[in-house]
């Protein structure tokens, strides 16, 4: 398995970290901490050019420092800083070391390692608060862009009869298959892929970038039976009506949006 780069940006200013992961994460860094001081990103070693990080950050003037991450050094690091993610009384995500949290519907328990989406974020945060209002007894799921697989398995937790989820990066991959196995999940399938699937489905999860978002939204509607719902998050506010006119395109009607941080989540319906 590859080793992983961390950069460190020495950033204080919220919403500069904020533009700068959104920026970071359409080139391919899918692992981010927001400190109060700093923005640590990181990225697959294979997949790292330093002439491109440098052309992104020239223009805020930020300064950074490289180190190169190996994979067995990621969970100890995320056990001393990972906190559990509670969403309202719906949802909580915690680690294995942390105690149950009885307070909560449903209860996810992941080990975080370099993939994206432990419930911290704004947008998979947002995403699963907009999965509160929507039915998943026995609907099919797809989960585009799965990360840790908490979407998917919040999905099953829901009712869902099966859910495809899938990313392209292998430590995605891993992190899903030890997380849908520790949470004893039966209906989810776990896949490496770069594209949408072309299966038929109920519900479609896409929490990625808005350029993903735009590339495959004809796929992802194509994909969607009538009446159907699909929820997309992985971009800001100032964004929605791009993500919402391109929705439209495909027959499908906005039905709540939502915004976190200046960050935003849309669910969507499939009209026909």
């Amino acid at each position: 398995m590859n080793n992983y780069i961390k950069i460190t940006m020495p950033v204080a200013n919220d919403e500069q970290q904020e533009i700068l992961l959104a920026l970071l994460s359409e080139e391919g860094y899918d692992g981010f901490e927001e400190t109060g001081t700093a923005l640590n990103a990181y990225i697959s070693e294979d997949a790292y050019n330093e002439d491109q990080l440098n052309q992104l950050v020239k223009p805020f003037g930020v300064e950074y420092t490289k180190e190169v991450i190996a994979p067995k050094n990621w969970n100890a690091e995320w056990e001393s800083s990972y906190e559990p993610v509670i969403v309202d009384e719906f949802v909580a995500v915690r680690a294995h070391f942390h105690q149950p949290i009885k307070t909560v519907q449903h209860e996810i328990v992941i080990t975080p390692k370099m993939s994206f989406g432990t419930g911290h974020h704004a947008t998979t945060w947002q995403v699963m608060k907009l999965m509160q209002g929507v039915d998943f007894n026995n609907k099919s799921v797809f989960d585009f862009g799965c990360g840790t697989a908490v979407l998917a398995i919040l999905a099953e937790k829901l009712g869902a009869s099966s859910v495809l989820a899938v990313d392209n990066d292998d430590w995605c991959i891993e992190n899903s298959i030890e997380n849908v196995e520790a949470n004893h999940c039966r209906n989810i399938t776990v896949q490496k892929a770069d594209v949408p699937s072309t299966q038929q489905f109920d519900i479609i999860l896409a929490n990625i970038n808005r350029h993903i978002l735009l590339q495959y939204m004809g796929t992802m509607a194509a994909s969607l039976s009538k009446g159907g719902s699909v929820i997309i998050s992985g971009f800001y506010k100032e964004e929605n009506q791009l993500l919402i006119d391109a929705a439209n395109t495909h027959q499908l009607q906005l039905i709540t949006a939502s915004d976190r941080n200046n960050w935003s989540a849309l669910l969507f319906q499939k009209l026909s």
